[in-house]
């Protein structure tokens, strides 16, 4: 009789922890990236992305006119979009999250002739085309002389993490 009790015991104890398990792979990664057509993987954006609880981060737009040599790179919108990109990922993991975790980009550029540039750098940092939903604006001027893109993003963390990120 003890050996039954314990094989169902046993059985519950590994469904129990079957359901765990994908408890946390479905919520290791809180963000639902809407769609993918093949116009919106070229583009490299998401018309929509969908998260529910976790941890939302605001990162205030990020403009470079240095790199992290110090060398001058104003008037070059390629270098700074890559700086730009250094600081959101050090923000970003300083505060215990990654660039998967964006969900959200807007980006204001000085020419939209660097669209292009800026889609392609966005296919390398996001994998299996994830990509955040997000709005490409240009603008007639910033804050400083020489800045050439500004991106500011926001990002949401599940609740429970994945050993890895």
């Amino acid at each position: 009789m003890n050996s039954k009790k314990d094989n169902r015991l046993d059985l519950l104890k590994h469904g129990l922890f079957m359901l765990l398990a994908l408890f946390a792979q479905v919520n290791a990664h809180c963000a639902q990236f809407m769609d993918k057509t093949p116009f919106q993987i070229q583009r490299s954006y998401s018309p929509g992305v969908v998260t529910q609880g976790g941890k939302t981060i605001w990162v205030s737009g990020q403009t470079a006119l240095v790199d992290a040599d110090g060398r001058d790179i104003s008037n070059q919108f390629e270098p700074q979009a890559k700086q730009v990109f250094i600081q959101i990922e050090k923000i970003l993991s300083d505060a215990g999250a990654g660039m998967g975790d964006i969900v959200q980009m807007m980006v204001f550029v000085r020419d939209s002739k660097d669209a292009a540039k800026l889609q392609e750098m966005r296919k390398a940092l996001f994998k299996n085309n994830n990509f955040p939903a997000s709005s490409l604006i240009t603008a007639a001027g910033f804050a400083r002389p020489g800045i050439e893109v500004e991106i500011q993003v926001v990002a949401v963390l599940a609740d429970t993490y994945p050993d890895q990120k």
